[in-house]
């Protein structure tokens, strides 16, 4: 499989390993570290912490489902997100972070979970020619946009995450 997934059952592969792979390492932080910043943004935020990762996961994954329904019911979609453009993704990724800035690390392991899990629902129950028709968004097809969004950003935030768990010695 080539690192982009050209259909269907590529992308659910796609999702599940890099969701396994990230979600075990999630597991090897302790709560009480979840919260020390440590984590490389990929924005001008500097450090994060790894919740805000997980924020940042989770509020993508709701996009996507967000994106999906409000297709699904014929209604207009505003991307990235409502009163953000694509040239504003630093800002997005705070507003993700101070959504999720007073849960607990186990309650975002949960959600995050549950959201993939949302997503891959979402992906099985569509057809297999239409999720990658070009035109769901501009030229990109709903397979690309989820993608883009999901394992793509997961591979990026575990590397990430993975230099946080060797910075602080964790087995």
């Amino acid at each position: 499989m080539s690192s982009v997934p050209k259909n269907k059952t590529e992308l659910e592969l796609a999702i599940e390993t890099a969701f396994d792979k990230i979600f075990k390492d999630y597991q090897r932080v302790p709560a009480e570290l979840s919260r020390t910043l440590g984590v490389e943004s990929g924005h001008k935020a500097g450090l994060i912490s790894v919740s805000d990762s997980l924020a940042y996961l989770i509020g993508w994954g709701r996009l996507v489902l967000n994106w999906h329904q409000l297709k699904a019911d014929n209604q207009e979609v505003d991307f990235p997100a409502i009163g953000f453009a694509w040239n504003q993704l630093g800002e997005l990724a705070q507003h993700f972070y101070h959504t999720y800035q007073d849960w607990q690390y186990d309650d975002l392991l949960q959600e995050f979970e549950s959201v993939t899990q949302q997503v891959l629902s979402l992906i099985k129950a569509s057809d297999a020619e239409i999720l990658y028709q070009a035109g769901w968004y501009n030229d990109w097809s709903q397979g690309r946009m989820i993608q883009f969004n999901t394992s793509s950003p997961m591979k990026s935030m575990r590397t990430k995450v993975r230099r946080f768990i060797k910075t602080h010695n964790l087995p």
